[in-house]
């Protein structure tokens, strides 16, 4: 049984707009800190948006400042990517993960234990 599963990406053309959700089946997921990270092509996964675990703390890559925005609705278990302004950079397989170990919000990698099957976002230009 998955326990993260995303869904809404899809193609979109420049300048557009994607929500991404990630519904956990694990209630005890609903208090832990969460994030989203992103993997092009060739290259590494890295840091999109991450969440603590009341949604009063928010980090965000450089490169999606101003443009997106995570938040969350424990009494749902679901993670959100609300994506603006959408570039063709920000194409990538997007994933969302749980940090069960650490109450301070991280932005590591290594951090994050459990990780959804990944959802992909192509935006044409």
């Amino acid at each position: 049984q998955e326990q993260l599963v995303e869904s809404g990406g899809g193609l979109v053309q420049a300048g557009g707009s994607l929500r991404l959700s990630c519904a956990a089946s694990e209630r005890a997921f609903s208090y832990y800190n969460k994030a989203w990270f992103r993997q092009a092509p060739q290259k590494e996964r890295e840091i999109v948006a991450a969440i603590n675990w009341s949604g009063g703390t928010l980090s965000y890559a450089d490169s999606v400042k101003g443009r997106f925005i995570i938040s969350r609705d424990n009494a749902k278990n679901t993670v959100y990517l609300q994506m603006n302004s959408l570039k063709s950079e920000d194409t990538a397989v997007y994933y969302c993960a749980v940090d069960v170990h650490t109450m301070v919000l991280s932005t590591s990698r290594d951090s994050y234990e459990y990780w959804g099957q990944g959802t992909q976002v192509t935006v044409s230009s």
